[in-house]
């Protein structure tokens, strides 16, 4: 069964965190995956926009999927349909990346417990701009 992180994980995920690949990110400025990630690169993250037929959001090239995204990433941050988070916990087990934030009204129980299986920490149901804010701002 999923269990959130405490607030000291959380301040430890976001202190260590630089590079947030964001999944579904949209280049429609009033959805709010535009808003958060804008947010998130003020604070001075560095975001690697994941959504196929685009080639740019936020001044950041796009990149198809999480596979093809070059580098060390952080962080996964997904804004996308609780029916597709399995798929996309396939691909950060595949990069190797350490943490996926799956955003607030996201649930997925069996991808999150596979996610933490396979070493990852797993934040759920969360807003990370907010929770960033709450901890930091």
């Amino acid at each position: 069964m999923y269990t959130p992180p405490s607030d000291a994980q959380l301040r430890t995920l976001l202190q260590t965190t630089r590079r947030i690949a964001v999944v579904g990110l949209s280049p429609n400025i009033s959805r709010p995956s535009y808003r958060v990630s804008l947010q998130m690169q003020r604070w001075g993250f560095d975001i690697v926009p994941v959504r196929p037929a685009i080639t740019e959001v936020l001044g950041q090239p796009a990149y198809a999927n999480l596979l093809a995204v070059p580098g060390k990433v952080d962080l996964v941050n997904v804004f996308r349909r609780a029916e597709e988070v399995d798929a996309i916990v396939t691909d950060a087990i595949a990069i190797g990346a350490p943490a996926i934030w799956l955003q607030q009204g996201i649930i997925h129980e069996a991808a999150a417990e596979r996610a933490a299986a396979a070493g990852m920490l797993v934040v759920m149901d969360r807003c990370i701009m907010v929770e960033y804010a709450r901890l930091f701002v």
